[in-house]
This record gives structure tokens, sequence and C-alpha cells, in this order.
């Protein structure tokens, strides 16, 4: 079941909501969830391109939440959390949450070849070094993520609102596939609760972005199927992926995935596809051509994650969440 919205409004002397530039309309419709107004901050840059920021109210004891997908410009969102981080620890904050709705640097989350950095780790680091005595995250693209930290991590999935928005929809007979063997976990979360039965596509990735589409795993002639993922990037791994599965007798293809990233020719792949529709969250802002198109929908997170701000602040349990 999706998340209810908050029963009641916050207490904004106890409680406050900061955001940056990545996706302000996000940290908006949170504020308004929760019956809070958005925190009040200067921010500009110098010439050279350096931030600066400060914030302009009293946040001495204050339950902080700042609000900041890490998405492109992926260092400078990141670098503004940072500073935020930072200037609410100096001006007594009692506890500052990092909110996440997207986690960049995800991916890099192990080292798999000679002489490469664990990226993830690495800008956990940062966000704890900087001040965040918490961490709240939605869809890590890998779920052992959460052990770089050592303060507490809320991570929240989109399945709720996803399933929900599923089950509105008139399919039919549906398959749920897994685009590759590591999403399988995901893709059985939401093929259990919508009860349909789970495929898989084997693929083998030669290189980042390049994906070579191998075989299906699964009877999915004559059926609908839903691919499931994290993220869309290029949109290469999922057009592939719906080839393959139309090539097999699918009877359709529609897409879901957590976070938008949609870089470079994502959008046209996607438009040029045989992909009925793809529904992502508003984790990261959508572009004017993803605007646009007539192929992708966003669903809102911002009442899931209003809850969980809620329970964080109240001290109650988030699994509720996790259905």
């Amino acid at each position: 079941m999706a998340a209810p919205k908050p029963a009641r409004a916050m207490n904004p002397e106890r409680i406050k909501i900061f955001t940056g530039s990545a996706n302000p309309a996000l940290a908006k419709e949170i504020a308004v969830c929760l019956g809070l107004e958005i925190g009040d901050m200067s921010m500009r840059q110098f010439a050279d391109g350096e931030i600066h920021l400060q914030i302009l109210e009293n946040v001495r004891g204050a339950d902080c939440f700042v609000v900041q997908p890490t998405c492109s410009p992926v260092e400078f969102h990141l670098m503004e959390i940072l500073l935020m981080i930072d200037a609410l620890k100096r001006a007594s904050a009692e506890r500052i949450t990092a909110v996440l709705p997207y986690y960049g640097y995800g991916r890099q989350d192990r080292k798999d070849k000679p002489r490469v950095p664990i990226s993830a780790k690495l800008v956990a680091s940062l966000l704890e070094r900087a001040g965040a005595d918490r961490i709240m995250a939605l869809d890590l693209h890998a779920a052992q993520i959460q052990g770089f930290f050592d303060v507490p991590v809320d991570h929240l999935f989109f399945r709720p609102v996803t399933v929900d928005y599923l089950k509105s929809q008139d399919l039919g007979k549906f398959t749920v596939v897994s685009p590759d063997a590591g999403g399988v976990e995901r893709a059985r979360s939401i093929a259990k609760r919508l009860n349909a039965p789970l495929a898989i596509i084997d693929k083998r990735r030669e290189e980042a972005n390049v994906a070579e589409v191998m075989n299906v795993i699964g009877d999915v002639e004559g059926e609908n199927c839903l691919l499931v993922d994290d993220l869309i990037d290029t949109a290469g791994t999922l057009v592939k992926g719906a080839e393959a599965l139309l090539a097999q007798g699918a009877a359709s293809v529609t897409a879901c995935a957590t976070h938008a990233v949609l870089s470079g020719p994502a959008i046209e792949r996607i438009e040029k596809s045989g992909i009925r529709e793809v529904v992502f969250s508003n984790s990261i802002p959508l572009t004017e051509a993803a605007r646009k198109s007539g192929k992708i929908k966003q669903l809102s997170v911002a009442p899931l994650l209003a809850s969980a701000i809620q329970s964080i602040h109240e001290e109650t349990s988030v699994s509720r969440l996790f259905l």
C-alpha cells in the first residue's frame, strides 16, 4: 500500500526542511505534506563557481532534514548538500538527516577492477564527515551501501507507490521482468505483490552504459511484460531488453524505474522503442524533453518521504512504509 500523508502538521520550531537546487519541487511537496515551509536559506555562486550559502533562520536545537538528490550535475549538488549540512551543524542543529532521494555514485559500490575507487563509500564518508547524523535514501542501487555508513540509514523503496499505480491500470495478463540477474530481488518483490510470474533477461555488459542482451529466461509469449529497474540512464539496457521480450512474442512492454537519470540519447531511444510506457518516481526532476514525451510518466514519492520524516522526528517505526 502507498504511504499515507502525515496526519497532522509538524511544529515548525522543532522540525525544519531545507533543500538545495537539485529538486526543490520535491522538497516543497514534502513540506506541504508535513504542514511546513521550506527553511529560509540564501545560496549564490562566486564568479569562479564556488558556492556560498547561509542559513537565514534559527535552527538551534531543531531536527533538520536536508532534501537533495545528488543527480546531474552530481558534483555540484553533492557539494551543496555537504555545505548545507556543515552550516546546520555549526548553527547547533540538534540532529541533521540527509534525505537523498537519489544517491549519486551508487553504481560504484565495489572494487571490480584494479586501481579503482569505491566511490559510493567515499560519498558516504563525506556526508558523515560533514555532520549528517542520519541518512534517508530511496532505492539505493545496491543495498549494501547502507553498510558504508556508521550512522543510521533508512532505506525506502518506490515499490509501494509503483504497486498501487499498477493495480489501478488494466494490465491484463502480465509478467514482471528483471532486466538482469542483479535486479531479480527487486522484480520478485513486485511480482509477489501483484501475484504475477517472473522472467529474467540474461545480458552481458561489455563496458559502462553498453549492454548486450543474451537470453530471456521464462515464458513471455503473449504476455504484457513489466520491466523493473532501479534507474534508467542511457536507456540502452531498457530498450534492448524490450526488443528481446518482443522478439520472444511478448504482447507489450511497460517499464518502471525509480530514478529518471536519462542521460544522452535516453529520451530518443525510449521514443523510438516499442515500449508502451515508462514510469518513474520524482526523485530526480525530469528534463523538458522527458516532460514532453508521451511515453514517460512520473509518480510522486513526496507522501512516502514525508511519512518517513514524520516517523523519524517522532521516533516511531518506519517499517510500515516497506509493505
